[in-house]
């Protein structure tokens, strides 16, 4: 057994030298760069007959004064140096074997040591994780679900600051989480209210203190309390020791008996509270005790639902019992948190809350009454939730029910914020329900939504007579609030007036307009009737249009670069950022008009490439001036829409050939308005609800008004299908 160091000008050459004095065999032990190149170390068994050593390398037995030395020591942490180094001779050496070995076990043990601690090293040190990853542990180990988590985070900006991290996820949850902020909205709506839970969530308790709330607001004359708890010994007397504390009457029903047979002594009642029986989740007699209650009168229930309780069991405990409402013939869609105080983490009693949309009605945290029950927003509930953490990660819910409760819960919340922010949006989804009706019936009661629905006082953008090009229908007109939001229910052309001033005397009539945005140059009498009432109006006209400036007739497009420019501006033009460029001058139509006109060219140009990508031309009142421009712009904006609408009317009557034309055509107009306005607004809802609806669509990032008009497509036609299919949990969708 012997121990040979070789050297070399380099790895190639040392290992060379190895091969031919070793052969194929030799065990290298390590290797290091030395002053003089690549050193290696190497392990062989040296037979009587050995190979011949390499030209130039010299075989010699080291003197017994002259030990193998180790390597010099190298800096902790790293490893032993590659073999890619220069080097100049080779010495092969056989110490004498208690030196040998001793030295090596040391030279060993010190490599070793150092290979530990650069691994120790590389794993306390991983790679840092993304602001995504970040987040997303935070929700985990919040309680959140993953269904959650990953909904949440499909909206995360990039250009988020770490300082606004917080605040952005804190309301993304809140956005998700139902709740009533006016405890005063419950008590003075009255009516028969019955709280449902198991066993032991505090519903007698909450009676009590709900009880107490009403009489403190409205006295005791007008409230009741009813108790169905017959199990329970002494039930009915805790309750009724309640009632008494309270001066209100107290009503015991047995288990079998119905709350009709209550009904005559309940009449002068304004608000009934009835404490119905704790039972699991899994007792079948929960339908039977929900049937009872109905019959008579309406009855709201109401879940209690323990904060402390396991994810399983609030997720069990909110699916039995709405199924066991709807079963019943009842909507289970509020609650009410109980045993706040006693809950480690509020994540996962929120997350379930979420997804299956149930509203927060109120919240108790004690067993004081009146005073422990309060309404909490779900800002402070969700910043409440967020505070505590553990590495311990919630169960996630069932497959297929979180897969169609997750997407229920995200489509009812993305209506709810169309209908937040965009004007008229809750009659477009209204009339998209008339798609269940028989056709024969859909075009008259859409008539009907559109007579009955309040139009906003703001503009009318009066879309071209024409039908778009290759259709059989003509663009619908469209309405704009004061703020100049577009409303997303369009007005069919079919149902206005044939003539032009007829149309503009009935879209008055309707609701008072600031301004009328017309598709061409109006008569003289629609101009004369504008000015007596006062009202504002832009035309968008061609560039052959002939008008008159100092006496001499000449067509616009000639008249433009004798036009005074106006300060240009930056705007978003179908999907590109685009600079506008005016410029204007005092006109009149001649030939006797007296009525000074004011004529605007209009160039819009590529911000980055410099290229024109359209010009045209308006003429407004001369009393209008700077005030024409949002409008031309708002015309411009709406150059798009015959585009988007023929791309939903198909894309709608591939969905639903049934459909009537008329509101097939409405719901694909309103939908490409809304689809135009997200495009272009730079408001921080409207980027969130663009980051939301880019989510649902697999694949396809991009923004842009077609991207953001499927994904519309998308949230309509689902809305329908999990409508249709009845799914408990999807409320949020009507």
């Amino acid at each position: 057994m012997s121990v040979m160091r070789f050297t070399g000008a380099n790895s190639r050459e040392a290992m060379r030298q190895v091969r031919a004095t070793l052969g194929d065999d030799a065990l290298i032990l390590a290797n290091r760069r030395t002053e003089q190149g690549v050193e290696i170390l190497v392990m062989a068994d040296l037979a009587p007959a050995e190979p011949a050593p390499a030209p130039g390398a010299a075989m010699s037995s080291p003197p017994a004064a002259a030990p193998l030395e180790p390597s010099a020591p190298r800096p902790a942490g790293t490893l032993p140096a590659e073999s890619t180094l220069a080097a100049a001779t080779s010495v092969a050496v056989e110490p004498k074997p208690d030196q040998t070995f001793q030295t090596l076990s040391t030279r060993l043990l010190e490599e070793m040591q150092e290979m530990r601690s650069l691994l120790a090293a590389q794993r306390s040190d991983p790679q840092p994780a993304t602001r995504q990853q970040r987040l997303a542990n935070w929700l985990l180990e919040a309680g959140f679900s993953r269904t959650v988590c990953e909904e949440v985070l499909a909206g995360l900006p990039d250009t988020l600051g770490p300082d606004d991290e917080e605040a952005w996820l804190v309301n993304r949850l809140a956005a998700r989480l139902l709740v009533q902020e006016d405890e005063l909205a419950l008590l003075d709506r009255g009516g028969i209210l019955a709280l449902v839970g198991p066993t032991g969530v505090g519903k007698t308790t909450t009676a009590a203190k709900l009880a107490a709330r009403f009489v403190m607001r409205h006295g005791p004359e007008r409230v009741a309390l009813v108790s169905t708890d017959g199990f329970r010994v002494g039930a009915h007397e805790q309750l009724r020791i309640y009632a008494e504390l309270l001066g209100v009457p107290m009503h015991g029903l047995d288990l079998d008996q119905p709350l009709e047979a209550l009904l005559p002594a309940l009449a002068e009642k304004r608000f009934v509270i009835v404490d119905t029986v704790g039972m699991s989740q899994r007792d079948r007699r929960v339908i039977d005790q929900l049937a009872r209650l109905q019959g008579g009168a309406p009855v709201r229930p109401l879940l209690l639902l323990n904060a402390a309780s396991q994810p399983e069991a609030l997720e069990e405990v909110i699916i039995n019992y709405r199924q066991a409402a709807r079963a019943a013939g009842m909507s289970l869609d509020d609650c009410l948190i109980s045993k706040h105080d006693e809950a480690g983490r509020l994540g996962p009693l929120l997350d379930a809350l979420m997804r299956h949309g149930l509203r927060v009605l109120l919240v108790a945290y004690g067993q004081r009454v009146p005073e422990d029950l309060a309404v909490m927003d779900a800002v402070t509930l969700v910043r409440q939730s967020l505070a505590v953490r553990s590495p311990a990660v919630r169960p996630e819910p069932p497959a297929a029910a979180g897969l169609l409760l997750g997407q229920g819960r995200r489509l009812a919340t993305l209506l709810a914020t169309l209908r937040e922010r965009v004007p008229g949006f809750a009659d477009l989804a209204q009339a998209w329900q008339l798609a269940g009706v028989p056709p024969s019936l859909q075009s008259p009661r859409l008539e009907a939504l559109l007579a009955g629905a309040s139009q906003p006082n703001g503009s009318r953008v009066w879309m071209s007579r024409s039908r778009v090009r290759g259709e059989a229908w003509s663009q619908p007109d469209l309405q704009l609030d004061a703020a100049g939001q577009w409303s997303a229910l369009p007005l069919p052309q079919h149902l206005a007036p044939a003539g032009e001033r007829e149309r503009l005397i009935a879209a008055e009539e309707a609701s008072p307009l600031g301004a009328h945005l017309l598709a061409g140059l109006p008569g003289g009498d629609v101009r004369a009737w504008l000015a007596d009432q006062g009202r504002d109006w832009i035309a968008q006209v061609r560039g052959t249009q002939r008008i008159e400036v100092n006496g001499e007739r000449q067509p616009l497009a000639a008249l433009a670069p004798m036009m005074t420019p106006r300060q240009p501006r930056t705007l978003r033009w179908r999907g590109r950022e685009a600079q506008l460029k005016l410029a204007a001058c005092a006109v009149t139509l001649g030939r006797g008009e007296s009525q000074g006109l004011r004529a605007w060219a209009v160039e819009l140009v590529d911000a980055f490439g410099g290229r024109v990508l359209k010009r045209g031309y308006w003429l407004a009142p001369d009393t209008l001036r700077g005030r024409a421009v949002p409008l031309l712009v708002t015309q411009l904006a709406a150059e798009v829409l015959p585009a988007l609408t023929r791309r939903a009317n198909r894309r709608l009557a591939e969905a639903d050939p049934a459909m009537s034309p008329v509101l097939r055509l409405t719901l694909a107009a309103g939908l490409a308005t809304v689809a135009m306005q997200l495009e272009a607004s730079d408001e921080r809802w409207a980027l969130s609800l663009r980051s939301e609806l880019l989510a649902l669509l697999a694949g396809r990032k991009q923004c842009s008004a077609e991207t953001l008009l499927e994904a519309l497509l998308h949230v309509g036609l689902a809305r329908e299908a999990l409508r249709e299919l009845g799914t408990v949990g999807l409320e949020g969708l009507n």
